[in-house]
């Protein structure tokens, strides 16, 4: 991958309810860290955006932290025009909350709180727009009809290749060091991968990159 400059996304994102509460996913970002790595080991110049992890920085990389879907968005969209591969593997929350309270919510015996929520920016769909050259390679985490849902994201967000993992599978997937998933290109090729190492599972998607 020497000469190749790739932009990795990964973690979760922390929407905000008040001060000290916020929504987000157990996403841990290892996958998008496994990325990173792999493909600075295979010589590309990496740049990683990352959600709030209890990672540490990849040596070796330009590191770009970030919280909120919007902060993610933003800093995707000025660096995906000078990358050739995006490997959008962060967990972006789908909503957040319409109203952040400047203190505290507080409990009010039993009465039940109601949150409105707004669909966060979907970055993938407003990065394609810019798309010239690029490859871009995007995530499925599904409970159910994995491969289709997985193909309808291929299609609709215009990717080269998705990684698709089931989330129902129990003991693999946000928390674990190995997952199990299915890498689907943009002719429809299907491959089922074993159990595997996220660290393996980079290689094989950076793999899938090249002969693409």
């Amino acid at each position: 991958l020497s000469g190749f400059r790739i932009l990795v996304t990964a973690g979760p994102t922390h929407e905000a309810l008040d001060p000290v509460r916020y929504i987000t996913n157990p996403s841990s970002g290892k996958m998008g860290y496994a990325v990173a790595c792999a493909a600075r080991d295979r010589g590309a110049a990496v740049t990683l955006v990352s959600g709030p992890t209890r990672l540490p920085v990849p040596d070796g990389v330009h590191f770009m932290p970030c919280r909120k879907a919007i902060e993610m968005n933003d800093l995707v969209h000025r660096q995906f025009p000078d990358c050739d591969v995006l490997v959008m593997s962060a967990a972006v929350g789908d909503f957040a909350p319409m109203q952040i309270e400047k203190e505290k919510i507080k409990k009010k015996g039993s009465t039940p709180l109601v949150l409105e929520l707004v669909p966060t920016e979907d970055i993938l769909q407003n990065v394609v727009k810019l798309k010239t050259r690029q490859f871009v390679v995007g995530f499925a985490a599904e409970s159910e009809n994995l491969t289709q849902s997985a193909l309808e994201k291929l299609h609709n967000k215009k990717l080269d290749l998705i990684v698709a993992n089931d989330i129902s599978t129990p003991g693999i997937g946000f928390q674990s060091d190995s997952n199990l998933v299915t890498l689907i290109n943009k002719h429809e090729k299907v491959e089922k991968l074993p159990l595997l190492s996220k660290i393996e599972i980079a290689h094989h998607l950076l793999n899938e990159v090249l002969a693409s």
